[in-house]
């Protein structure tokens, strides 16, 4: 009889948190909603209500997938933290994504071009080819103006999207974790400590 694997989708990066049960390719359940800078304190109890809903546990997870930046400097840690820790005390398989991928993957098909905003007219962004329900990448994550950022060529832009994780099963953008403890985000930027650092004795 074939088992089904049981997947948890968590995303922090963004002002949107996304957390998602997915049984083999189909969505159970999940929650797409705004935060208030508070995804540390939600996250947990979103992942809870859910499991509870649904009769899941942390053990019966078969795999854990979690995005991994460019965003939030703090966002992106607070998915990344959880998502090892789920997988480092219950063996679980881990998978990283970007966030851009997870954002471009519930877009229309064509040319997607995905950002977070990172304030002060910058922003994050990557493109991607949307295509046959898979998702191939343009270019590489990056940090850069957002006025120049969304005069790039594109067919779609997006920086409020839930994800669809079929497409990503389908490309080749997942990542597996051989190592937990090597598993960091994604900031491309300094942070405001360290920019700042040097300026004033």
């Amino acid at each position: 009889m074939h088992k089904s694997l049981k997947r948890l989708v968590i995303d922090t990066a963004t002002p949107y948190l996304y957390v998602a049960l997915y049984e083999d390719t189909k969505k159970i359940d999940g929650v797409y909603r705004e935060g208030n800078n508070d995804h540390s304190v939600t996250l947990m109890d979103t992942i809870e209500t859910l499991f509870k809903e649904h009769g899941w546990t942390v053990k019966s997870l078969d795999a854990v997938v979690v995005g991994t930046g460019p965003g939030s400097y703090t966002g992106v840690r607070i998915g990344t933290v959880v998502a090892k820790m789920f997988a480092w005390s219950h063996a679980i398989p881990l998978y990283s994504v970007s966030t851009l991928a997870l954002l471009a993957s519930g877009a229309e098909e064509g040319t997607v071009l995905a950002y977070v905003d990172a304030r002060r007219q910058m922003a994050f962004a990557g493109l991607f080819q949307k295509t046959g329900g898979t998702l191939a990448r343009f270019r590489e994550d990056f940090y850069g103006d957002l006025e120049t950022i969304l005069s790039m060529d594109h067919d779609h832009s997006t920086n409020v999207q839930e994800p669809d994780l079929n497409v990503l099963l389908n490309s080749d953008l997942l990542r597996r974790i051989d190592n937990i403890h090597e598993l960091v985000p994604t900031y491309l930027r300094r942070t405001e400590a360290e920019r700042n650092k040097g300026k004033t004795k």
